[in-house]
């Protein structure tokens, strides 16, 4: 039985480094995944205030999105499932971006059944508006109110910025492997 799949895109299909190098480049430091236990960036850029990193942010978005690499084996384990359920991806992304974004999946060869770039970090009514039955995400605040608002699986790719604990329902996974074993063991149990 097909599924519907939400699924983020930056820390999650794209390497959770992806930022990292535009942000050393740019701010003259040596940051590593490691350093960035909080999601919000500023915490570890104590000395740059959110306003000068949220406009840096937004001249350098276009060149982040553009030259992010995709996360070791997230693109074989989606082609894997696409051929059995649909890909619906939703991201925070602002959906000016919408044009690079088809442009980088296209480039990547990553499949999709619909993008959705929602400005936003709010992915429940979305996900919710799109059915989804299950979601992937590395933002641990949004993984827990999809799960909790949408009552459906949610997988966590675990990195240093979201290592709260999680509910039941929230499956914290290291890599898109252990994702692939978890769903595949999942969609045989739901089928």
């Amino acid at each position: 039985m097909s599924k519907r799949f939400g699924i983020d895109i930056d820390g999650t299909v794209t390497c959770p480094t992806s930022l990292i190098p535009h942000i050393n480049e740019a701010f003259d430091r040596r940051l590593s995944l490691d350093d960035l236990t909080e999601y919000d960036l500023t915490k570890a850029l104590p000395d740059i205030s959110p306003e000068v990193f949220s406009q840096w942010f937004l001249k350098a978005e276009p060149s982040i999105y553009s030259s992010s690499p995709v996360v070791q084996y997230a693109d074989e384990i989606l082609e894997q499932w696409r051929s059995d359920h649909e890909l619906f991806f939703i991201s925070a992304r602002s959906d000016k971006h919408i044009d690079l974004t088809m442009n980088w999946f296209l480039e990547k060869k990553i499949g999709y059944d619909h993008i959705e770039l929602i400005g936003s970090h709010d992915k429940v009514k979305t996900a919710q508006k799109f059915n989804v039955d299950i979601f992937f995400e590395d933002k641990h605040d949004n993984a827990v109110m999809i799960h909790e608002e949408c009552a459906i699986p949610v997988i966590l790719f675990d990195t240093p910025y979201n290592r709260s604990p999680i509910p039941d329902g929230v499956i914290r996974v290291n890599n898109w492997l252990d994702a692939k074993k978890w769903v595949n063991n999942w969609i045989l149990k739901t089928t």
